[in-house]
């Protein structure tokens, strides 16, 4: 069986590197994926329960990444035994390339069945790898993107104001009495600017509750 394809992860390359080399990330991504241990920086094993068709099987294999050349490709090859039901072995070139703010994840698979497994066709074999291979990148995506940082926030700069020039305040001949003067600056000890502002909150929720009735 041979299959290709490609995936762009919205994420930095060195990113998406990371998450191939991490067990964690791998485990939630790959579908019936129960255990994933990393052995060596090259070497993992890993359980998968998998149903094709009919079958129901817990395939237990190893998994080694060779021709590693970081963070642009690297081929993983490995070979699982699911009891009664069969093997499955091959291999898989993966590489990465930049594609504007996100990285392009290229793939081509090679693998072979046994067994029971086997005997079901080609046809159902394959739509079942397509649906295994879209299930996992839909999720490797989502993985990615939870360890990617955000984007930068771009704050707006207001332009600076032209200064404005007062007139002198006018000067009241004595005879001549304000209301403001009246009012004290700080009515219980609270200045104005405080007592003006809780009335118009008060107004506010006055009309707000009256809509609600």
């Amino acid at each position: 069986m041979d299959m290709t394809g490609e995936r762009r992860i919205p994420a930095p390359r060195q990113i998406v590197w990371d998450a191939l080399n991490d067990p964690a990330v791998l485990k939630a991504s790959i579908p019936g994926c129960e255990t994933l241990d990393k052995l060596s920086d090259t070497q993992m094993k890993a359980t998968a329960a998998i149903k094709l068709g009919p079958i129901s099987a817990r395939f237990t294999g190893n998994v080694q990444l060779s021709d590693i050349d970081p963070p642009h490709s690297y081929t993983i090859g490995g070979e699982g035994q699911g009891g009664v039901a069969g093997f499955a072995k091959g291999g898989a070139k993966v590489s990465l390339t930049d594609d504007g703010t996100g990285t392009l994840l290229s793939y081509a698979v090679n693998a072979q069945v046994g067994g029971k497994i086997a005997q079901l066709g080609a046809r159902l074999i394959d739509a079942t790898a397509k649906q295994m291979a879209d299930a996992f990148f839909d999720r490797f995506s989502k993985q990615v993107q939870e360890l990617a940082p955000p984007p930068p926030v771009q704050v707006a700069v207001a332009p600076t104001a032209a200064p404005v020039h007062h007139a002198p305040p006018a000067v009241m001949p004595p005879s001549a009495i304000s209301i403001w003067a009246l009012i004290p600056r700080e009515p219980f000890g609270l200045p104005l600017a405080f007592w003006l502002g809780s009335a118009v909150f008060a107004l506010m929720m006055l009309i707000a509750l009256g809509s609600m009735l």
